[in-house]
């Protein structure tokens, strides 16, 4: 049992319906490696013991009788972003540190009515706002290939708790890029989603128009199976697209003669460390060997994503956490003088840095005689960059490139700088900005620490996506190594 946390999801599931294990022993396994890890990683800001032990006996029990599903027993935990029902739902911020919430959230119902079990939930940037897991009220997250440095953000926790093997998989979002970089620093899978595939009801929004819920595993076929518990349609999400889900892990195999896969020349320009490129390209090389063809894209408006993404995203936070006013839920400062005084202090002691920054920055680009030269100008950009992946689809079939300029970076080297902090999501924000899906792969190493390929597709396209993915990790092993003081 001792290398239970080595396994995927996928073979996990083969040994629980085989009855090679059971349930309770794989969660009392994961609850163990939480308990004996998490004082250095600080992937967890909740784990659910009691809960997740009487989830796996139940799970168990249907197992028993024949009534389990593909993912009936399995063990993951969740984002602290997503609505938990009995169990605290923080955000990784003051401001929600003791709100419980009464509902599940539509990702967590439908990996609970699959079968799954909760370990815990995950540690974040503060209400996701961030790229290096250091603005969580809970303390900072570490990255497990080297304790000194970041894992990435805003879904760090969830990254870790994979990559250190304290969860065989863990829920995350992506609104500019929060699960693919963390993924990448960390080395392990992410994937996110088409806009509107995945419910966002209960996933507690920072900006609506771009976050999207997605997944973080080991290999592609695991991030395949969760992905089509957790897709369709929601009639409570009103961005929710109603298209049928296919089988993602049925196509897993198609081999890729004939692909057309875009290199994107943006993403090797100046910035791109030469060990990261080296390694990327040694990657798409690996493409190529299996009858990929490879050609040259150019999106051109796509290095004013960064500048476009800082203004709408901000403009949504801070419409979105307006709710947060110490009045109805979450923090509440202590003897307010009036109502002028509970709004301000509450909000002032409950937000952190980062999310005080945002929510200014909103404002700002919102109010009056800023909105047309700001908001307005930068909707517009974003619709320039959606035409250019537009016609690039015209062309190929995937865009392919680094995911992150650099590997993972040390703690505190940016916090005092936010527009450098801000650049490290200079290679994922445009999928966002233009809804698409795109994944991250473990691609090799640059001065011993991870290095991922980012993929990039039409809207709707996961599941040619995931085919690349399964198909580079059939020839790769990266995917498959842990973390020397974790394995």
């Amino acid at each position: 049992m001792s290398a239970l946390h080595l396994k995927t999801v996928a073979e996990l599931a083969s040994q629980l319906a085989a009855r090679a294990v059971s349930s309770v022993e794989l969660t009392r396994a994961f609850l163990a490696r939480i308990e004996q890890h998490q004082a250095v990683s600080n992937a967890f800001i909740t784990v659910t013991r009691d809960a997740a032990l009487a989830e796996a006996a139940r799970a168990d029990a249907r197992l028993a009788a024949g009534q389990g599903g593909p993912l009936t027993g399995v063990p993951i935990a969740h984002k602290d972003i997503f609505c938990t029902s009995g169990v605290r739902t923080t955000c990784g911020s003051r401001m929600l540190s003791e709100f419980v919430s009464p509902y599940d959230a539509t990702v967590v119902a439908r990996l609970r009515a699959a079968g799954v079990v909760m370990l815990g939930k995950t540690n974040m940037d503060e209400f996701a706002m961030g790229s290096s897991n250091e603005t969580s009220y809970f303390g900072a997250v570490r990255n497990p290939w080297d304790t000194t440095r970041v894992p990435g953000g805003s879904s760090g926790g969830s990254a870790v708790a994979v990559a250190a093997r304290l969860a065989p998989a863990a829920t995350a979002t992506d609104t500019g890029g929060s699960i693919r970089q963390p993924a990448a620093l960390c080395g392990v899978t992410g994937i996110k989603p088409t806009y509107g595939r995945v419910s966002r009801f209960g996933m507690i929004a920072f900006a609506s128009s771009l976050d999207q819920g997605g997944l973080i595993t080991v290999d592609a076929e695991d991030a395949a199976l969760l992905l089509r518990a957790i897709a369709g349609f929601d009639e409570r999400d009103s961005t929710s697209v109603d298209l049928p889900v296919p089988d993602y892990a049925a196509a897993l195999d198609q081999p890729l003669k004939g692909l057309k896969v875009g290199l994107l020349r943006e993403f090797f320009d100046r910035g791109l460390d030469p060990q990261v490129e080296a390694t990327t390209r040694a990657a798409i090389e690996v493409l190529r060997a299996q009858g990929a063809a490879l050609r040259e894209v150019s999106l051109p408006n796509l290095p004013l994503s960064v500048p476009t993404y800082y203004v709408v995203a901000p403009a949504e936070c801070s419409s979105n956490l307006a709710r947060f006013d110490g009045v109805r839920y979450g923090h509440r400062c202590e003897n307010p003088l009036d109502l002028l005084d509970l709004y301000r202090r509450s909000r002032g002691e409950g937000f952190g840095p980062e999310v005080k920054r945002r929510i200014m920055t909103g404002t700002y680009v919102l109010s009056a005689g800023y909105f047309d030269a700001f908001y307005l100008k930068a909707q517009r950009v974003r619709q320039l960059i959606s035409g250019d992946f537009t016609r690039a689809f015209q062309e190929v079939d995937v865009l392919v490139g680094p995911t992150t300029p650099t590997a993972a970076f040390e703690l505190g080297a940016k916090t005092s700088d936010p527009v450098t902090m801000y650049l490290n999501d200079i290679y994922t924000i445009g999928a966002n900005l233009a809804g698409l899906p795109a994944m991250s792969v473990p691609c090799g190493f640059a001065a011993g620490l991870p290095v991922g390929l980012q993929l990039i597709g039409p809207h709707f396209a996961e599941g040619r996506l995931l085919q690349v993915a399964y198909r580079y990790q059939r020839e790769t092993d990266w995917h498959r190594r842990a973390p020397p003081g974790f394995a």
